[in-house]
């Protein structure tokens, strides 16, 4: 019995290395969200009620994202969550998919003189970034529909989190 133990014990622990090499392969190059996937949907027109939005703040004013997401709120987006980030940011910073995204596009002609940018991110969500300088603020009589020209937009699968960190 004794001399089959390392054998066995060293077969068992190449077994247990292997399988844990293949599980950080998969989860590293798998999505970070299983729900992170946009679904494409034809329509001419894109309205607030079917922009799924991300706020962060990114300053020191406590509170900051929340008011912001309220804002939108107000004007019909879906919040999908609210939080902290400690990523340098100058002013107001809308982030999305692509520059030709409508949804980007229409959460930002809400903020006036906000810095535009792209990572070509696939689960349709758009991100609003705030800190201290609001820049030119927030603009409550900006349209609350925008046209589609390509006649499709990748919309969010995920349901919004509804979930607020305090402070954000």
């Amino acid at each position: 019995m004794r001399k089959w133990y390392t054998p066995v014990l060293l077969v068992v622990l190449v077994l247990f290395v292997a399988f844990a090499g293949w599980w950080g392969v998969r989860m590293a190059t798998g999505p970070l969200d299983p729900a992170s996937a946009c679904e494409t949907t034809a329509l001419t027109s894109l309205s607030t009620g079917q922009v799924q939005v991300r706020v962060y703040n990114a300053g020191t004013v406590k509170g900051q994202a929340t008011t912001v997401a309220n804002q939108l709120k107000g004007a019909g987006f879906v919040i999908h969550s609210t939080s902290n980030t400690d990523d340098d940011y100058k002013g107001t910073t809308i982030v999305g998919a692509s520059g030709d995204d409508p949804q980007m596009q229409l959460v930002a002609s809400f903020f006036p003189g906000a810095t535009v940018t792209t990572d070509h991110r696939q689960n349709g969500l758009v991100d609003v970034v705030v800190t201290d300088d609001l820049g030119q603020g927030f603009r409550a009589d900006a349209a609350t529909s925008i046209d589609v020209p390509s006649g499709h937009a990748c919309l969010p699968v995920a349901q919004p989190s509804h979930s607020a960190t305090g402070g954000a």
